[in-house]
């Protein structure tokens, strides 16, 4: 279940909320779905899945934002789905970024920084909060456009370890954590392998598409998969993958679909349930 926020216009130094602008498409500044607990929105046993320990998907309305606040100790990628966010931060970086670019923040010893929609459309945007492999570090900031080519009917692996040499991906973080995205069409399908000693969490950002599990991780588990095969996710579902495990994602002939993937080591103590 994810928590919903609508927080007051005057939170971040807002204006009130627009009564009559056909450009709003709600109500109020924001609309915030979180899938771990955040804010006021507070579930014990929902609280991290592995690194992952925030995701947020944030609709924000024309010439709203969130005024200059404060982060540390941790690992902030955005993923821009909608319209264009402007951020400034106390490394001295301020860029507008589009729809498609991702983005990070290594928060470290500590960092200031404000994120704006100011332009005439609505802003949508994935934040995560990863926790960082080692504490105070020194704050970083880094983006990349996208691919929109790389990421069409295929995974585009957007960002990948710090540590990791042996993979390429324009945006390096300190986790072990590896992110993709991929923009479905109509009737197609898309493979993804979580190996042994791994663990994903997948979020179904726009369409819909059926999650069929392919292939047993092992014969103890092979009764209790067979009763939860596959699922279909929607508009805002996500689920908890533990390898080893192969998915196939399958859209509908109708229905594009936009996903996107959060891979990293396994943790025991919080793993989740790695049901589909």
């Amino acid at each position: 279940m994810l928590g919903v926020s609508e927080p007051s216009p005057y939170n971040f130094g807002n204006q009130p909320n627009e009564k009559d602008d056909p450009a709003w498409t709600n109500k109020n500044w924001l609309k915030s779905r979180f899938h771990f607990s955040f804010a006021e929105y507070f579930n014990p046993h929902n609280s991290n899945f592995g690194a992952l320990r925030v995701l947020n998907d944030d609709l924000v309305q024309p010439h709203r934002g969130f005024a200059t606040h404060g982060h540390r100790d941790a690992e902030i990628c955005t993923y821009i789905l909608e319209g264009q966010l402007t951020h400034k931060d106390s490394t001295g970086t301020s860029e507008t970024l589009q729809a498609g670019a991702i983005q990070f923040m290594t928060a470290g010893s500590g960092v200031r920084h404000s994120e704006h929609n100011n332009n005439p459309e609505p802003l949508r945007f994935i934040q995560m909060w990863l926790t960082p492999r080692t504490r105070g570090l020194t704050p970083n900031y880094g983006s990349s456009i996208g691919n929109a080519k790389a990421r069409r009917n295929s995974w585009h692996h957007m960002v990948s370890d710090v540590e990791n040499n042996a993979i390429d991906t324009d945006v390096k973080i300190n986790a072990d954590v590896n992110m993709y995205a991929s923009e479905l069409d109509p009737g197609q399908t898309l493979q993804l392998r979580i190996e042994s000693g791994r663990q994903a969490y997948v979020l179904c950002i726009d369409g819909q598409t059926v999650a069929i599990e392919t292939e047993e991780a092992n014969e103890e588990e092979k009764t209790c998969d067979q009763n939860r095969s596959s699922t279909t996710l929607m508009r805002h579902d996500a689920a908890e993958i533990v390898g080893p495990r192969t998915i196939t994602f399958q859209t509908s002939e109708d229905v594009a679909t936009h996903l996107l993937v959060v891979e990293m080591i396994y943790d025991e103590n919080h793993h989740g349930r790695g049901d589909l």
